[in-house]
């Protein structure tokens, strides 16, 4: 591990790359995952195989990421749909409040810049295009964008089939 790391009970698979100016707390990275500098995961997060986190993002407590998933760089990951920094005057501390958990499926691609809001769920193979500020579900193979992100295209699968000719009545 670099000397500009904090890694703190962080569970690494085999052959991870950590770039500098990392910190990692309680989170699961799985094998051969690349992870930018600038970057921080905290606790009860999993990382799936073969992931690229790209500089300067932030991973909350919560999230979920399967394998093959890109996260571009700067992207946010957002776990509480009410924030506040003081109950009846006193500053919030971990027990008074519940991260929403959000979902990234296989092979989805997270463009530099977006935010995720949470309690989300981004499927299998789902692009979000740079920028956008996901405030909603993205099913599988569909590709979004914007502020509110919004779709742009069908999905790849049907775009393939289009391709090819396979065309549905």
């Amino acid at each position: 591990m670099g000397e500009y790391q904090i890694i703190r009970d962080a569970e690494l698979g085999k052959d991870v790359r950590i770039f500098h100016f990392v910190n990692l707390y309680g989170c699961r990275i799985g094998d051969e995952t690349t992870i930018g500098s600038f970057v921080e995961i905290q606790k009860n997060v999993s990382l799936g195989k073969r992931c690229k986190v790209g500089s300067h993002s932030f991973i909350c407590e919560g999230v979920t990421i399967e394998d093959d998933v890109f996260i571009g760089h700067h992207v946010i990951f957002i776990n509480d749909k009410y924030p506040v920094s003081q109950i009846e005057g006193k500053v919030t501390t971990d027990g008074q409040w519940n991260p929403v958990p959000t979902h990234i499926g296989r092979g989805a691609s997270i463009g530099s810049g977006s935010i995720i809001l949470c309690g989300l769920r981004i499927e299998e193979n789902a692009m979000i295009g740079a920028g956008s500020i996901v405030t909603k579900n993205v099913a599988a193979g569909k590709v979004v964008a914007g502020n509110p992100a919004r779709a742009l295209a069908q999905s790849r699968a049907q775009e393939k089939k289009h391709q090819l000719g396979w065309h549905s009545s």
